[in-house]
């Protein structure tokens, strides 16, 4: 077996649709020599549909990431199709509509905390449910969308994807000494199912084509996918903590 991820087994998440980053992971995963283990929560019926899209079938396992007894449950789950991990995609995100579309001043502490619970809690409730897959190390990989600015529309979920990247960084903190690294792919704005969900979210679009210094495309996930599966290699062996940006360079131009 060939290519960069040869060998390695992957736990990944977030699969909802083809236009999704955690698609485009798991298909190039597969096409670069990796196992793929696929999970879904509410709609497993088309995680599996989707999943038959990807070069080789991958195993569905349903995963809650806020409910414990599914945490508790991952590893006897996972290993029913592979022996253990290497590696591991976190790509959940949610937030309730109060939260999002200039909803900041206004989104009841019960909504906030649910987008917290889900988009930024889970990275390590996920992290720690997989821990025992992991031994000898292995690598967690999580997306984000820039926090270190705040974005019209994004609200609460840009909140909770700043506590992500502190998380990451924590994370990367208590699990190096495991030999587990964790790192966060910062990608532009796609046209992908999270996106369309944010009322308002079209309006980055145009400025992200126009100011980006290498262009950016809204409907092509494999740049950021690319970026993970680096993440996920063994090529970066002594990065942990970082933040890779894919977004056409958007973030370095000040105007």
């Amino acid at each position: 077996m060939s290519g960069l991820l040869a060998g390695k087994r992957l736990l990944v998440t977030g699969v909802i649709t083809d236009a999704s980053i955690a698609f485009s992971v798991a298909r190039l995963a597969q096409e670069n020599g990796a196992q793929v283990v696929l999970t879904g929560y509410g709609r497993l019926s088309l995680v599996e549909r989707i999943a038959k899209r990807l070069p080789k079938p991958a195993p569905v396992i349903e995963l809650d990431v806020t409910n414990r007894e599914h945490l508790a449950a991952l590893g006897d789950r996972v290993r029913e199709h592979v022996d253990g991990l290497d590696g591991i995609v976190h790509s959940i995100g949610f937030a309730p509509q109060s939260c999002l579309g200039g909803g900041f001043l206004d989104a009841p502490w019960e909504d906030v905390a649910t987008a917290v619970h889900v988009s930024t809690y889970s990275y390590q409730a996920l992290a720690t449910a997989a821990l025992p897959l992991m031994a000898p190390g292995g690598a967690v990989v999580g997306l984000t969308f820039d926090a270190t600015k705040a974005w019209p529309v994004y609200d609460w979920m840009g909140v909770a994807k700043a506590g992500l990247e502190s998380a990451s960084r924590y994370l990367a903190l208590h699990l190096g000494p495991k030999g587990i690294r964790s790192n966060l792919v910062a990608a532009g704005p796609l046209r992908t199912i999270a996106a369309k969900s944010i009322p308002g979210f079209a309006q980055f679009e145009d400025a992200w084509s126009a100011r980006a210094p290498l262009g950016w495309s809204l409907t092509d996930s494999e740049p950021a996918a690319r970026a993970c599966l680096a993440l996920l290699s063994d090529w970066f062996p002594a990065t942990t903590g970082e933040i890779v940006h894919v977004d056409g360079g958007y973030h370095a131009i000040g105007a």
